[in-house]
């Protein structure tokens, strides 16, 4: 399974190291024997539904923050060209773009464990058609 590299040859320093690397190399065998992480057990125990689900109401909830942050973000002059007539526009279109790209990075670090998922359920079936519905209203 682990090879370990065998140097023995050489100066007093090189004999050091290697039984250092080879204490470390013991080490890492015994850590990885035990038991995979936790995180991909817990991953791997959520029900395909309850994934699909919460995956699916967290998406659609970012999805409405990102077009409100556009909306609310887009300068107030006629086109977006013409940002720099006023250092307001500049401002809120910056913050827009951080804030948007910092939601969409968020959108792709999907949750660790089942108690997220659960929480996005519940929370998304009640925040996702709120938030919706806020975005259409505010682009009309």
């Amino acid at each position: 399974m682990w090879q370990t590299p065998s140097i023995c040859l050489g100066p007093a320093w090189l004999s050091v190291f290697n039984y250092f690397s080879e204490a470390i190399w013991a080490q890492i065998r015994i850590m990885s024997a035990q038991h995979p992480p936790s995180s991909e057990l817990e991953v791997a125990a959520i029900p395909i539904g309850l994934r699909i689900v919460a995956m699916f109401l967290r998406t659609l909830f970012l999805g409405a923050l990102v077009a409100i942050t556009v909306r609310i973000s887009s300068p107030q002059s006629e086109t977006i060209w013409t940002v720099y007539e006023t250092f307001g526009d500049l401002i809120r279109l910056a913050l827009g773009f951080a804030v948007c790209l910092w939601i969409v990075l968020h959108l792709f670090r999907l949750p660790k464990n089942p108690e997220t998922y659960r929480r996005w359920v519940y929370l998304g079936f009640v925040v996702a058609p709120l938030a919706l519905a806020f975005a259409i209203a505010i682009w009309r």
